[in-house]
């Protein structure tokens, strides 16, 4: 998918915020365009709700531009707002109100929203059975995809979600990342922040990875996972001659407790006797080669890619996600 030839929507250049004699966001900068998801991660703390209220000009950064679809955030607020859908705080659900009702409420705020927009929004968010139900009676997920219709009413150009999928059982997230994949297969720019480096990877096109106030690392999701894949599993046979020739070559280093790089799900689905190791990618079949000719038997070899998590700890040096 080449961005370049993509309409930018949203674009952050060089913020900074300074509250008190602090410097809250020390540089932040990144694009994001039509049609793709585009995921902000950082450890809470990290700056990413600060970015978010200047993103929808709740405080004003204290350098630097941010602009939607051309419109300068800060300097025609109006025009560049008309633009975006947002859940930023949690969004004001009136219980004793129907769901369609909370959303009738909010189309009158907004000019040239009738009914058929109303239907509309509520077909796109799959509430059309309950929709004339109180909003007391909806489960966190419903009242998360009313929150959705309501910042959708407007057709907005991006749609900015602040930790989609907080407090939703896995049935909720599955379904609120399936609908936010349709809303971005439509057009919008969908812009997710979230510290669950599982979500953003199962739902992100591209990632901003923010610590500290700062962007570390803007890309794609699986070029940057991939830039860092440094490990791989071996299954060998017969296993200890394998392990033993391993440890004696100097382009791989065989970890000794690999769960402290390696997720649990993969060590489970690598089975016994696996053996884990760290090297260069392009040293693989040197490697093949050497065992084979050493008359071991390779099953196995595959590369694993890193989480984002130890993406993460690896450019933070240590900094963990909450």
């Amino acid at each position: 998918m080449d961005t370049h030839d993509r309409e930018t929507v949203l674009s952050v250049q060089h913020v900074k915020k300074k509250i008190g004699r602090r410097w809250i966001i020390q540089d932040v900068s990144f694009d994001v365009y039509a049609g793709e998801i585009f995921g902000f991660l950082g450890p809470n703390g990290a700056g990413k709700t600060t970015t978010i209220r200047m993103l929808v000009d709740l405080i004003k950064p204290s350098e630097g531009t941010i602009s939607v679809c051309g419109y300068n955030v800060n300097r025609d607020p109006e025009r560049a707002l008309a633009f975006v859908g947002s859940i930023v705080e949690n969004p004001e659900m009136y219980g004793y109100l129907t769901g369609w009702e909370n959303l009738d409420h909010f189309a009158r705020m907004q000019p040239g929203i009738d009914a058929s927009r109303i239907q509309e929004v509520v077909r796109l968010v799959q509430l059309d059975r309950r929709i004339h139900d109180k909003v007391s009676t909806y489960s966190l997920g419903m009242r998360q995809r009313l929150g959705i219709a309501q910042a959708l009413l407007g057709k907005p150009r991006l749609l900015i979600l602040d930790e989609p999928t907080n407090g939703l059982d896995p049935k909720g997230i599955k379904e609120m990342r399936a609908f936010i994949r349709v809303l971005a297969e439509q057009g919008m720019a969908v812009f997710v922040s979230s510290h669950l480096l599982s979500e953003i990877q199962l739902l992100c096109d591209r990632v901003a990875i923010i610590s500290r106030g700062t962007v570390l690392a803007v890309g794609g999701v699986k070029e940057l996972v991939a830039d860092h894949s440094r490990l791989a599993v071996w299954q060998l046979h017969p296993r200890e001659e394998g392990l033993a020739l391993l440890q004696g070559s100097p382009l791989v280093k065989v970890l000794e407790q690999p769960d402290e790089q390696v997720d649990d799900s993969i060590i489970a689905a690598a089975g016994e006797g696996a053996i884990f190791t760290e090297l260069d990618e392009g040293h693989i079949s040197e490697l093949v080669a050497l065992l084979v000719g050493s008359g071991i038997a390779v099953h196995r070899v595959s590369p694993i890619n890193p989480t984002l998590e130890q993406l993460f700890l690896k450019m933070t040096e240590g900094e963990v996600l909450e």
